[in-house]
This record gives structure tokens, sequence and C-alpha cells, in this order.
């Protein structure tokens, strides 16, 4: 087969958003997926919030900056796409304060710091924009068999936090779809139905991958964005015990139910995060409401060792879990008989940050533990892993002196050190899926 540039093992949104950025450049990519579409692995089952509200400085940033490429999204593509161009509804998040989250001094502060837009709402401005809600606590999440489940703890939500850079993205596969149209319109190429079974190394450096059909493909970079599959992907290389920092593939189960008549006062629909019941949701096609979990400890987490077996496939009992906790804040939302809604994996790490790194392997680099809440940043992430190849390619050294780039759009400096694959665990890190 053909030589290449670089090799990007992956082509969900992040694989594709570095395709294009790197094809941007002048290099020729080559991305090899599994799937048989651009985004029809992980990526697809996405939530795909956008949103700015994060435990950390640098991740904030980059949360920020990547809002400004879905605000102007066929601006940023620079091409047409057949299937048309994915729709970001950009209807603002609104954070429920909690002594979880020590009513989001910590995020406000940061968006200070930032220049992020945001409006603090009390009590009633919560009520009158969603008339189903009760603002009982509840705290600590808990699971409707244990005792006390459904029985407020005797506070009330104090308000919360309305950030108006934020929404949502309709369709993320056909997001990933226009990433591979840009990227191919660059010169990129993409190979999909194809397995990647082995690293092929020489002279000490990446060279390129073997296929599950015993074909080779070469490149002097090798990029693994492989979603829940890059922890196996790392073993091939050879790279897992060079990190401090591992990831694995988690089980999520998100569940659509009906939105009752007039959720949203005057159809102002908008994303909500509410860590007092440990959900979140989101408008969804069909007068539905998506409802995500955000991992509380009194829940179960199924790590998956082979994401591409049919373990994982089916809806448990967490579906009702998720679905219960929600009518706890609105007791309106009637709960179907059956299961509707989405079974997928996330790719993690042990604090729920990124790695965006190159490794102990010359010429091997990684956009790996991105799930659950990355989806947002992959403009961002393609461009710093363009970047990243670039800067190490020419000799640099990105573990003693790690590279910074200046985003465009914010001019904020950000430190791609910060998602080393050699870090310490993050202690600011919510350690769930908020990041």
């Amino acid at each position: 087969m053909k030589s290449y540039d670089a090799i990007i093992v992956g082509a969900g949104v992040i694989g594709a958003a570095t395709a294009f950025e790197m094809a941007k450049k002048g290099l020729k990519t080559l991305n090899i997926d599994a799937m048989g579409e651009a985004g029809h692995g992980s990526t697809s089952g996405s939530c795909a919030i956008i949103r700015v509200y994060y435990s950390t400085v640098p991740g904030t940033a980059l949360a920020y900056e990547a809002w400004h490429y879905w605000r102007d999204w066929a601006e940023y593509l620079e091409t047409e796409d057949e299937r048309g161009v994915a729709e970001y509804r950009d209807l603002g998040c609104l954070v429920m304060k909690t002594d979880l989250n020590d009513n989001l001094s910590r995020h406000m502060s940061i968006c200070d710091e930032l220049n992020i837009p945001y409006e603090e709402w009390d009590e009633q401005q919560i009520v009158d924009r969603l008339p189903h809600y009760k603002l009982d606590t509840f705290w600590p999440a808990k699971r409707p068999e244990d005792n006390g489940f459904g029985e407020p703890s005797g506070g009330k939500i104090p308000g919360g936090v309305f950030f108006p850079t934020g929404g949502y993205v309709t369709d993320p596969a056909l997001s990933a779809h226009n990433l591979q149209r840009a990227a191919e319109a660059k010169g990129a190429s993409f190979l999909f139905n194809s397995k990647v079974t082995g690293i092929l190394t020489e002279g000490g450096r990446a060279s390129g991958v073997q296929l599950g059909t015993g074909e080779t493909v070469h490149a002097p970079v090798v990029i693994n964005v492989a979603g829940p599959a890059s922890n196996l992907i790392n073993e091939m290389a050879g790279v897992i015990e060079d990190m401090s920092i591992s990831t694995k593939a988690m089980k999520q189960e998100v569940v659509h139910l009906p939105a009752p008549e007039g959720f949203f006062s005057g159809g102002r629909e908008m994303v909500i995060s509410d860590s007092d019941i440990a959900c979140y949701l989101r408008p969804e096609k069909g007068g539905h409401l998506l409802i995500g979990s955000e991992d509380p400890p009194c829940d179960s987490h199924f790590d998956v060792e082979d994401p591409f077996s049919a373990e994982w496939q089916n809806f448990t009992d967490q579906w009702d879990v998720q679905a219960m906790r929600q009518a706890q804040r609105a007791p309106t939302i009637g709960i179907p008989g059956s299961p509707k809604g989405v079974v997928d994996l996330y790719d993690v790490t042990e604090d729920w940050i990124p790695i965006y790194d190159k490794s102990s392997l010359p010429g091997y680099y990684m956009a790996c533990g991105t799930s659950g809440n990355q989806y947002k940043n992959a403009p961002v992430a393609g461009k710093m892993m363009a970047a990243l190849v670039e800067y190490c390619e020419a000799g640099n050294d990105h573990d003693a002196a790690p590279l910074s780039i200046t985003m465009p759009y914010t001019g904020i400096d950000l430190d791609i050190g910060f998602f080393s694959r050699n870090r310490e665990i993050n202690q600011d890190s919510s350690f769930t899926v908020l990041g």
C-alpha cells in the first residue's frame, strides 16, 4: 500500500479534525478506522454537548476556544459536504449551584480570569425558565434501591450559573463526516472497515501499522486517536509502561425520555447540569429529553476490555436509575416501560482529563482518554496534535520543554504539557464526565 507522512488510527471527530489540521500543513495523512464511516464509533454516541465550564483553567480555556469553532462551523470547514453541515444549537448551559461544586465559585473565578461570560441565576429565575422543576436537594445521589431515594435531604438549590456560550450539535456523526470531507479537500485519505492489529517500528521509531488483512501501511508518524480502543493500540506500540496516566473503555448509557409539555418555558431550550441529582440533560429530537449520568460514587462502572465485543451493547438497570434520578427534580417527566437512548463507550483516564501527547516511542503520538467531555474540543485538539507532531518531529523535546500554542480566537496561551501522559493525577478535576 502507499506510504504517508502520518497514519491516524481512528476517524472519529478528533481523528478527522487531526487529519484536517495536518493536511492544511501540507502533510499526506491516512485515517484508518474499523467502522464503516467517519464518526460511526463512539463519536456517534456522543451527547455532543458544547460547554465551557471545566474544573481547571486549561480545560476551560480549551473549551472556550473550541466554542468559537462550532459557532463558525461552516466557515471553519472551508468546503462543502454533500450531506450538509452539522447543526450547532447555541442554547446556553445552566449549571446548578451545589455544595459539591462549591456553588460554582471556582468555575466563575476561572471564567473571570479568561473573560468568559456567565450569569448568576437565583431560584426564581430557574423556576421561571423551568416551570416543572422542584429545587429540593437530594444529595448525596442514590440508587432507587437505597434507603431514602427520592426523599429530599432538607435543603434547596440556591441558584445556578447560566453560560451563554454553549449548546449541542444535533448530529455528531455528521460533524465527523464534515471534517472528513474538509480533510479530503486538502489531500487527506481515509480507509474504513479496517482494523489495526499492530504498530510497526524500524530503527527505534514508529514506521506504520499492520492491518487485520495482513497488509502494512507505512509512515514515520502514527497517531493513536482510537477512542475506546486506544489502550489496545498503546499496548501494540509498547508505550504503556512509560505512562503514569492510563486509559480504559467504560460503558455508558444515555436515556431518552418524553419531555412534558412546557418543560422549557416559552420553548427556550437549554442544556442543564445538576450535580445534586448527578444528571445532565439537553433537548433531543422528537420532543424528548436526553439524560446522562455525572457518574456519582453510588453507581457501578462497567469497564470493557474488548470494545469490539457485544458484551456491553445492551441497556441495564442504569437506564432506570438515571431516569428516576432526573424525575426527582422534575416529577412530571414520564418514564416509558422500555428503554430508549444510547449505549456506548467512553475512553477515560484516571482524572477524566485527556492525553494529548507524544510517547516513549519516537514518531508515535496519542490523543486518548477523550470520551465523555472532549467531543466539544475536537477542532482545537486537532490543531494541537498537528502542532505537537510538527514540534517534536523538528527535534524538540516536548517532555523537557512542553509546547505552548496561542489559540487564535481567544488569544490564550495553552500549555499542551498539561495533557501529558506523565502528569500526576490532577486533583482539581471533578473526576467525572464533567472533566
